[in-house]
């Protein structure tokens, strides 16, 4: 039929080593932008928590990241998921690649173990406990900190794994999204991420929630490299390093499918 733009689209899953887990994205590489509204039609249309867009400046990309629901300023499966689509399917030669985005920066090396993104660091700070955050829990936290997400920090591994929060309290919140952490059992620090603002419901693995996790248990621990596991159904585990203001994350993703957007 004459007159349908047709779009490549790609659905991986970053922060995994196979299919069907870590956390699902999909990437849509395009030649110039696209209208807003219909960026985020498509993003709604794939119902994933993120769709990323990208195109091509020279040898960097442009990339913006849409929920259901809205432009984020920051996401960091759908980086990883773009940057593996950059590598394994644009024919892209270099070991790094540089994302330009609302959250500045972006560079994702190709190592042997993967990929590394690094991103700048956010470090939350303490604030008295809201009452939203106190309606939806039945222990006492051990703090509250607020970074772009509310940090809530929990006594142990447990009580994270227990959480059944009322999603429409969470949502009065004036902050992106609530992040439940405790130390692990297995791993420095376990998480559960809320995004109900977002269309987001739990998130299964979020890469930029762990740009304020890591910097808070680096200091808490005395320690720059963090192993984290987001305890999602899913699941994920991420490798953190704090440098200075900046925090790399490891993972690997994985193809799912690749598909054609008719417009």
């Amino acid at each position: 039929m004459s007159g349908i733009k047709e779009l490549d689209l790609f659905q991986v899953d970053a922060f995994a080593e196979r299919v069907f887990e870590g956390n699902p994205a999909a990437v849509v590489p395009l030649q110039q932008w696209l209208a807003d509204d219909l960026l985020l039609k498509i993003a709604e249309e794939n119902n994933l928590s993120e769709t990323a867009f990208i195109v091509p400046q020279g040898e960097r990309y442009q990339l913006r990241w849409f929920t259901p629901a809205a432009e984020v300023d920051l996401c960091g499966h759908a980086t990883l998921a773009a940057a593996h689509v950059v590598f394994e399917h644009l024919g892209y030669a270099h070991k790094q690649v540089s994302f330009e985005s609302r959250s500045g920066e972006l560079i994702v090396h190709r190592t042997e173990q993967g990929l590394m993104m690094d991103f700048p660091a956010t470090l939350p700070e303490s604030v008295a406990v809201p009452e939203a955050i106190s309606q939806v829990l039945n222990v006492e936290p051990q703090a509250v900190l607020l970074g772009f997400d509310h940090i809530v920090v929990l006594a142990d591994e447990q009580q994270v794994l227990d959480l059944s929060p009322d999603l429409s309290v969470l949502q009065r919140l004036d902050s992106r999204g609530v992040v439940f952490t405790a130390p692990g059992s297995n791993y420095d620090c376990v998480s559960r991420c809320f995004f109900p603002k977002l269309n987001v419901p739990e998130d299964p693995v979020t890469g930029s929630a762990h740009c304020q996790l890591a910097p808070y248990w680096a200091q808490r621990l005395n320690k720059n490299h963090i192993l984290a596991r987001q305890a999602s159904r899913r699941g994920g585990t991420l490798q953190c390093v704090v440098v200075g203001d900046r925090v790399q994350i490891h993972g690997t993703a994985v193809d799912y499918l690749k598909g054609t957007i008719k417009l």
